[in-house]
This record gives C-alpha cells, structure tokens and sequence, in this order.
C-alpha cells in the first residue's frame, strides 16, 4: 500500500468494517484510493511481461508456452477486471499456473483466494506471509486484531530471500524485503526479446504503514530492523527496468498512456527508483525520532 493512503482513521476504517467469527467471515472491502478499483487498459510492458491491474494496483502477468504467472490481484472485486484485461491481450485466464504476490494486504491478494480456485494455480509466497494469508489478513500487525479484510488462503509453497520460481523458461528471484509487511518481496528476472534483454525489478518498496511508534508494535519487534534492511538493500539493486506494487509508486501514468506504442524503456528510470527510496529513507529516519 502507498504511504499516501494511510491514516489513523482510516486504519481505523479497515478495521471497523470488518467481522471475523468462528462460523463465518464477511469480508468487506474499505474505501481506498478510488484507482484502485478504476480500470485500466493492460498493455505489454517489455517481451513476455504486461500490466494487467487497475489504474492504480498493478497486476503483472509473465506469458510462458506452459502457462502463465500473475504478481497481484488487486481487490476482491478485481477478478472481472484481470479476466476481461487477459482476454483483451488475447490470452487465457485459465492459462495462469503460479500465483505471486509483493505484500499480504487486502488491495493486492484481494481476489487471490478466488483466482486460485478458479485457474487451479499454484500459490508461491515467502513464509512470513503465509500466517497472514491463511488467516484473511487477521494476524496483520497493522491491519488485523479486528476482522478479516480478504479472503483466507492457503499458499502451495513457501519461499525464503534469494529463492527460485521457475516457469517454463521463466526463472523470477524472491526478494525478501520486510517492513511494510513480515513477508514483503520483491522480483528480479530478465525477460527476453529476440536480441535484447530487459533485467525487471518488481519492487515491493517500503512504505511505512502504521502510525505507531516502532517500539510500541509488540508483534513486529523487528520492524524497525527490517525497515532498515529493506532501504539498505534496495538501493543496491541493479536493474534495466522497475515497476511496483502502486502504480502510482513508479509514476506509471507519466510514462504511458492507454494507446501509447510498445515502449520497454519508458519503464528504466533509474533516477525515479533512487529518489523514491530517498523519500522513503526519509519517511523511516523521521518516524525513529518519534
């Protein structure tokens, strides 16, 4: 989730509005950022790689002659959206054998329940999400205690920092980079194209999500740790070209417009990725004062 979303009260919304019971979960989805739900024209990013999301949550799906891996879902009600936008590229949703994703909250594994059960994919997450995941976002150390905010999954396999998801001729890496949640990650892997090749970073960058002090996060003691490892690592990154979890997050709509020609190095701005991470080191040295 953007650091721009968040407030006390809407944190407080969140968790308000959903019920978590014994017998039955209702979930509910919070007001967010009208973009997450407005649609949005997918497009190919560079080779096998295309946005498939909303005008603001991006979903990616990486084609292979064996089938598909989509990153993120978007919200619950997402569903249509990603099946009418596979559809629209001339691909099959039934296609999608792995399902990824850079962070458990609701505006990203939002439909994953459901998209799991209707293709059959396989559900791959690093292990810190999985408690998350198979209890619909209850566990959250920011957005749970109160209720459920997405449907509860099961993952298929866990993953450690620096594992390997292999596709076809696909191969992405697992980056672990915690804070924003336990099991936060990001994806390195190179798609090719005829001569030319794009290294791509999906980048899960660590907005700070809570507005309590790092110290009084009981069930995260090591958040403060974690944040300052993810800002560390990041910044080393080598990379041909960079997207997010938030369109918004890598200036998407700056950098194409629906209609626009094929154009993989409107995604390389490297200068961008440096300045959001120096916000984002700013927004973490700030919030250790406290």
């Amino acid at each position: 989730m953007s650091r721009n979303f968040f407030s006390t009260a809407f944190l407080a919304a969140i968790l308000s509005i959903t019920t978590f019971t014994a017998t039955a979960q209702k979930v509910m989805e919070p007001k967010g950022n009208p973009g997450w739900s407005k649609p949005y024209r997918p497009f190919r990013i560079a080779a096998n790689l295309y946005y498939v999301g909303t005008y603001d949550l991006a979903c990616y799906l990486i084609t292979t002659p064996q089938g598909y891996i989509l990153i993120n879902t978007g919200l619950a009600a997402s569903v249509t959206q990603i099946k009418e936008n596979i559809k629209a590229l001339g691909l099959k949703y039934a296609d999608i054998k792995i399902l990824l994703t850079t962070q458990a909250h609701y505006d990203h594994v939002g439909a994953m329940a459901i998209i799991k059960k209707q293709t059959g994919a396989q559900l791959l997450v690093h292990e810190k999400e999985a408690e998350v995941l198979k209890d619909g976002g209850h566990s959250d150390y920011a957005l749970g205690g109160k209720g459920s905010s997405f449907k509860p999954v099961i993952p298929d396999r866990l993953l450690q920092d620096g594992d390997t998801i292999q596709l076809g001729n696909m191969k992405l890496q697992l980056l672990h980079h915690p804070g924003h949640t336990k099991g936060s990650s990001s994806f390195l892997f190179t798609v090719n194209e005829g001569q030319r090749s794009y290294k791509v970073l999906i980048a899960n960058m660590p907005s700070i999500v809570t507005d309590k002090p790092f110290d009084a996060i009981s069930n995260y003691p090591e958040i403060k740790d974690d944040y300052a490892y993810t800002l560390k690592v990041m910044k080393n990154i080598s990379f041909d070209l960079w997207l997010a979890s938030h369109a918004s997050q890598f200036n998407l709509h700056s950098k194409h417009q629906p209609g626009d020609a094929y154009n993989p190095s409107a995604f390389a701005d490297r200068a961008g990725y440096d300045a959001a991470l120096a916000d984002l080191q700013e927004e973490y040295d700030t919030k250790m004062k406290q």
